[in-house]
């Protein structure tokens, strides 16, 4: 992973993200630096649905969307609707170390088994549940794949700042990913 970018201090930061909400987020997260109040949201965060994260930030700075992989490809109306609605102009883009959504057919059987047993699905309909979906949600590497979207973001939102970012959950810090 020599492509992270450790934030162990404010130097640390990317010029760019200094003195914006991405700034800010990696401040009050990773250098528990005071919450101030906030009556709206300052910026929108993609982050994993995975529970083994959790962001150390004021209520109310930020929308947040939480997608497996932090894959925004199929909430793309709901990052539409905070940029335009909510105002938003940055967006941070968080993936995370071991990522149940890398290697999904690894993961195949233990997937139908756990609809068969679990949610009462037939064997064949999970089977065809698995396959259907397991292509558009398999990130392949972490690290690649957050690169890969944050610059699909900037593409499809040329006037929105997309910073790509990695929740390491062994030591709970946001690094950023170097481009």
């Amino acid at each position: 992973m020599s492509n992270l970018i450790a934030i162990n201090s404010a130097e640390d930061i990317y010029e760019q993200y200094r003195n914006t909400p991405i700034g800010l987020l990696l401040e009050y997260h990773n250098l528990k630096k005071e919450f101030i109040k906030y009556s709206k949201a300052e910026m929108l965060v993609g982050i994993c649905m995975d529970n083994r994260k959790h962001l150390h930030m004021p209520d109310n700075f930020a929308f947040i969307i939480r997608s497996g992989g932090a894959n925004m490809r199929y909430s793309e109306f709901k990052v539409s609707f905070a940029i335009s609605i909510g105002g938003i102009r940055r967006i941070a883009l968080i993936g995370h170390t071991n990522c149940g959504m890398v290697n999904l057919i690894a993961r195949k059987q233990q997937f139908i088994e756990g609809l068969v047993n679990e949610a009462g699905l037939d064997r064949s309909g999970a089977e065809d549940h698995f396959m259907h979906f397991a292509p558009m949600y398999e990130i392949g590497n972490e690290i690649d794949f957050i690169s890969s979207e944050a610059k699909r973001l900037r593409m499809r939102y040329p006037k929105i700042m997309v910073a790509p970012m990695l929740y390491k959950v062994e030591d709970n810090k946001l690094y950023l990913i170097e481009e």
